[in-house]
């Protein structure tokens, strides 16, 4: 029996970027990325893939059980980083000064916050 192996994507979308899914189930929804999962290639954003979780209730954490509603991993490759002035856009890589940054392959504005 082999052991998968886990390889550590170079991934252009951090944590409170802003993107657009272009395929699958909520395709042409915008939100704010929570979080980075490099090792298996996806993201959370903020209102896309929301999947229904049965909640089990703990008095000592104050939680209410019941079904609750919380964001489902969707894959990199299914979503664009959104350019401030030209939209959805694909990312390219400069040196600017003495810094590796993230650039706008169509206006070329540098897409750091």
């Amino acid at each position: 029996m082999t052991t998968a192996t886990t390889l550590h994507k170079r991934v252009d979308i951090r944590r409170n970027d802003t993107v657009k899914v272009i395929t699958g189930r909520d395709k042409g929804k915008e939100g704010r990325v929570l979080r980075v999962l490099p090792d298996e290639g996806k993201i959370l954003v903020e209102h896309v893939m929301v999947v229904k979780k049965h909640v089990r209730p703990n008095p000592q954490r104050n939680i209410q059980g019941g079904i609750a509603e919380q964001e489902g991993p969707i894959a990199i490759s299914n979503v664009q980083l959104v350019c401030g002035t030209c939209g959805p856009v694909r990312i390219g890589h400069e040196v600017r000064g003495e810094r590796k940054v993230r650039v706008c392959k169509k206006c070329g504005t540098t897409l750091e916050k």
